[in-house]
């Protein structure tokens, strides 16, 4: 039996022995060196040669990740560390780093319970790593650190040994500074990392070397003769004196939890059912013998077993040939096969139980971010919620009539595997709309449909995706009245701007987003937030960012016309009056109704046109505007080529927000509409001549300056196959 082979037998002992098994994940900025640590990591479990280890980066195995040199798909591979005389099993997804890719990160870190956040030496702390900090620590996933890249401070910058530790203190204080902002107070003092404890190593993933404070005290070496191997360019040495993936991977299994360790703490977090119950006291005990409760992070697609969820076992086991429920869905999906990853290989097991990382095959109701349960009536994991949102969009069509079909398939195959890209369709024209988080997401994604899954398109240039919001209020108090088409009915709305800290509990998922229904807890919250309590009690749907209030009293037949009232709400907040782009940052309350007395005059076909006459005209009211999305843009450049970055942003309508120096270089921190930033990696290089190193983050809605409101409102409606002027009152007070 080779090694490999022995390894997977051993992952397959260990997946019992919760004590012995460690959910972890890396995590940083692009390129800053996290899937050739993961490749180290694989080599030290025997999973690869030592030649091709950090050259082959064996978990890059889709072909457009390794044609791009960058992670795409977060992958998951298990294997087998011994440490202490004990084997352990570990379980690793790689994660992307690039912007675009956010959305696997953020569902990557619920299946996890530690992280590996990676950091460049030279580079330091970058918007990503804050971000994919963030993230870990949102899910409570526990961080410990890597220093990568260590060899570049020598060969690049001539850094003296005094100034390399340095560096190293600021990256880490840096890192501190982010785990205090966004981890539990009874967290902090345990999960700052420090080098002294050996929760930092430093090392050089590309030559397989790294060492720690605990690793040097054990081999009895010091950092003096690390640095001299390192100035004597002596590198392959120094990897067989300090091998990369024996300190990483005993800094993983002695500074990062267990299952049984974690999802204590976890599950309260992620899951707001009866602790109590069957489910919260199997999943916080990770009880194998408890109700199958599996959360999808991840749908891949197999060319011979076809649609295959990934995702974290937190109670129970399955095997093949179950009976489970996808939440939301009536219908119990029978499990074809179980399975672990190792790198691009899935290897089929009899069952994997609670505490790990599963791939399972036949759950064809399931998309990422699916609670899988045997308990139809069990209460599903908290939403995932992610940092940025789809802001640039295309429409596909099928190049050939005959692939129309297929193509609808191949669509929602693609939207289950990446909840980041959303399709809408329109079947009559055979047009899709896909929105994606930026221009290589969208490509990437196109690449797929054409050569993954054999379906010609054609597509348009990319599009920006606005919201409408309104600045004021609708003037008259009492309301704007929608009648119903029979005259028998009549609803009063009003609009107002949503204030910030609501907007901002939404976007973080402190307050759900869906039908509310004067849900208690909702309530209370957006009292802590300084509504008054009639108001918040009277909370019935929250969409898209937006409110719907029910501020009546004692109005007789209205709780009959609830779920009409919230369908028409709906309905305006995924298509507002101006442009037909969703609502952000609405507060709308329904403040007065009269309604007919007999149910048959105040059905869907008369409620609901009334009150979505009465929302959008009390938005004209009070005067709607757009939202456009923003990136923050990150660029490193020369010294001598900052006059041509502060020129390229200002033709992009681009703000500088900071300049700072770092020896030779600038460092340049800038916002820009995503609308300008279009062809911006292109014209970047070129006016740097290629020496500008740059990354961008989604940095949410800003309003759209006054003079493009006409323009753009045109644009978009002429797009949109509509008029190309926007309903004024006297449309809606017909």
């Amino acid at each position: 039996m080779g090694r490999k082979e022995d390894n997977i037998a051993k992952a397959q002992d260990l997946m019992n022995k919760l004590d012995f098994i460690r959910n972890i994940g890396t995590a940083a900025h692009i390129d800053h060196g996290k899937t050739t640590l993961s490749d180290n990591l694989i080599f030290g479990a025997g999973m690869m040669s030592e030649e091709l280890t950090g050259k082959q980066l064996m978990l890059d195995f889709d072909e457009q990740e390794s044609a791009r040199g960058i992670t795409i798909n977060a992958a998951n591979a298990s294997m087998v560390h011994e440490h202490k005389g004990n084997d352990y099993l570990i379980n690793l997804i790689d994660t992307p780093g690039h912007v675009d890719f956010g959305g696997d990160v953020t569902r990557a870190m619920r299946a996890l319970d530690g992280v590996i956040i990676v950091v460049c030496a030279v580079e330091g702390i970058m918007p990503q790593t804050e971000t994919v900090i963030r993230q870990a620590l949102k899910e409570k996933v526990k961080p410990v650190l890597f220093i990568n890249k260590v060899d570049r401070l020598i060969n690049e910058l001539q850094v003296t040994k005094e100034d390399m530790q340095v560096r190293f203190g600021k990256t880490i204080t840096e890192v501190n500074r982010l785990i205090k902002a966004n981890v539990p107070k009874e967290m902090e003092k345990e999960w700052m990392v420090d080098a002294a404890t050996g929760s930092v190593a430093f090392g050089s993933a590309y030559h397989n070397w790294a060492t720690s404070f605990p690793f040097m005290a054990k081999k009895e070496i010091n950092f003096t003769q690390i640095y001299e191997h390192l100035e004597k360019e002596q590198s392959r040495d120094l990897a067989r004196i300090a091998p990369l993936h024996e300190v990483l991977l005993d800094m993983i299994v002695e500074k990062l939890p267990n299952p049984k360790t974690s999802q204590e703490y976890r599950i309260p977090h992620i899951w707001t059912g009866d602790i109590e119950s069957d489910s919260g006291k199997s999943m916080t005990s990770v009880d194998d013998k408890g109700p199958a409760t599996f959360m999808v992070t991840k749908v891949v697609l197999d060319p011979h077993a076809g649609e295959i969820a990934v995702g974290r076992m937190f109670s129970g086991s399955i095997s093949k040939g179950d009976q489970l429920f996808v939440a939301g869905f009536p219908n119990a999906n029978r499990v074809q096969s179980v399975g672990m990853f190792v790198g691009g290989d899935r290897i089929v097991v009899d069952k994997v139980s609670a505490g790990n990382i599963a791939a399972v095959a036949g759950l064809r109701d399931a998309v990422s971010g699916s609670t899988v349960t045997i308990d139809k009536e069990m209460t599903p994991f908290e939403k995932i919620v992610h940092t940025s949102e789809p802001v640039v969009t295309m429409a596909i069509e099928a190049k050939h009539t005959k692939d129309l079909p297929k193509l609808v398939e191949v669509l929602r195959a693609v939207s289950k595997a990446d909840p980041s890209v959303q399709i809408e369709s329109n079947l009559e024209t055979g047009e899709h709309l896909m929105s994606g988080m930026g221009e290589l997401h969208l490509e990437i994604t196109e690449y797929r449909i054409t050569n993954e899954h054999g379906v010609e398109i054609t597509t348009s240039p990319p599009i920006v995706v606005y919201r409408e919001t309104v600045i004021g209020e609708n003037p008259n108090r009492k309301g704007f009245e929608g009648k119903s088409p029979n005259k028998h009915n009549r609803f009063y709305i009003n609009v107002e701007p949503l204030e910030e800290g609501v907007i901002e509990a939404i976007r973080n998922g402190d307050i759900p987003t869906g039908d509310i229904k004067k849900n208690r807890d909702v309530a209370r919250k957006l009292m802590d937030l300084g509504w008054d309590r009639p108001i918040a009690r009277g909370v019935l749907s929250i969409e898209n960012g937006s409110v719907f209030i029910d501020a009546t009293k004692g109005i007789q037949n209205l709780f009959e016309t609830q779920e009409l009232l919230m369908e028409a709400f709906r309905e305006v907040a995924n298509r507002g009056a101006r442009t037909n782009e969703k609502l952000m940052g609405v507060k709308v309350s329904l403040v007065d109704a009269k309604l007919h007395e007999d149910a048959i005059h105040r059905g869907p076909a008369q409620t609901i046109p009334a009150v979505r006459t009465a929302i959008n005209g009390a938005m004209t009211a009070a005067g709607i505007q757009l939202l456009e999305p923003y990136q923050k843009i990150h660029i490193q450049v020369p010294q001598e080529q900052m006059g041509s970055v502060t020129s390229e942003m200002a033709q992009r309508r681009g703000e500088i927000i900071s300049v700072e120096q770092e020896g030779d270089s600038a460092v340049v921190m800038a916002k820009a509409p995503v609308k300008e930033m279009f062809g911006f990696a292109g014209e970047i290089r070129s006016a740097t001549q290629g020496r500008a190193l740059w990354s961008t983050e989604f940095s949410g809605f800003e309003l759209l300056p006054r003079e493009l409101l006409d323009p753009i409102t045109s644009e978009i409606r002429i797009r949109k196959g509509l008029k190309e002027q926007a309903p004024t009152m006297d449309y809606y007070e017909a």
